[in-house]
């Protein structure tokens, strides 16, 4: 019979043979997650002997794995913001820069509540997060995404982290209701009619704008080689169009009409389309733009204003 240590050279040598990067890191999460215990505790148990019944389902893992498949996926999780996230095939495996993103929205909330948007929300870490954080400043946190799938996982992670959001299902903004302009828009395309029925209700800016407008959309050109594992998240959620922002472009033609007065967007983009996404932003007349770079150095989220 094996000892722990044993388990944990032979499954890095495995992985290490079939190209997985990291494989020492994976086989320890690996090992973790089939006895229920956190990577630091296996330096505790080097001599103790591993079971059969407990290498089973460690093998099937690693053939997993080896095959291609994420290790967040082989998990079930994935750690964001210090909480632990579901993930699956249903959404974009979280990726480290988006943490960041959070961190600079969180730093430019005004102090009274708000209403926040977080568009492709995928597994909803993004949304989530900022209510979780935001807690009694936060008035009201969408989640919206094309795919039901993913605004299943989504809602599944808010109720498991107890975090207050509401999800909407949409292309973009497709099926929230209409802001004024957009009907100052239609009205103006449409022939003008008089019934003595025809009353105009009030309505009110905070049913339809949002103090915040975040999102992580689809930003690779098509047809770009990603590696394997990348290219287990569904396709949707990665490709953006022949030169990759132009879901990001869509998004922000719109997004402004959906901001407060004093609201402000902010995105995660490719690591070469910050120039493409602000020459949009200006075109689209929105304010007061800069974009931030990521712990890499890179151009990565854009913020700009109403």
């Amino acid at each position: 019979m094996k000892t722990l240590l044993e388990v944990l050279q032979s499954g890095t040598e495995y992985l290490a043979r079939q190209g997985c990067d990291e494989a020492r890191a994976t086989m320890q999460h690996l090992m973790a997650h089939v006895l229920h215990c956190n990577r630091t505790a296996l330096y505790s148990q080097f001599d103790r002997p591993v079971e059969e019944e407990e290498l089973a389902p460690l093998r099937q893992l690693l053939k997993r794995k080896a095959a291609g498949e994420p290790l967040q996926h082989l998990l079930g999780t994935t750690e964001f913001f210090r909480r632990e996230f579901l993930t699956d095939a249903r959404a974009l495996i979280p990726r480290p820069e988006t943490e960041e993103l959070v961190e600079m929205v969180l730093n430019r909330i005004p102090a009274h509540p708000v209403r926040v948007l977080d568009m492709g929300t995928g597994s909803g870490i993004i949304g989530i997060t900022l209510a979780l954080e935001l807690k009694d400043r936060a008035r009201e946190v969408v989640l919206a995404d094309i795919s039901p799938k993913a605004l299943d996982l989504a809602l599944e992670n808010a109720m498991r982290l107890g975090a207050r959001v509401s999800t909407i299902q949409t292309d973009l903004f497709e099926n929230l209701p209409a802001t004024p302009a957009d009907e100052e828009r239609q009205s103006a395309a449409e022939p003008e009619q008089h019934t003595e029925e025809a009353v105009e209700q009030p309505r009110t800016v905070q049913e339809t704008r949002f103090d915040v407008i975040v999102a992580n959309l689809p930003y690779i050109a098509d047809g770009e080689e990603l590696a394997p594992e990348v290219m287990r998240d569904p396709h949707t959620a990665l490709f953006g169009g022949p030169q990759g922002w132009e879901i990001i472009e869509r998004f922000l033609s719109q997004a402004r009409d959906y901001l407060t007065e004093n609201g402000f967007v902010a995105l995660e983009i490719g690591h070469d389309q910050a120039a493409a996404v602000t020459r949009i932003m200006d075109g689209c007349g929105y304010n007061h733009m800069e974009v931030l770079k990521d712990m890499s150095g890179i151009s990565r989220f854009p913020f700009a204003y109403r």
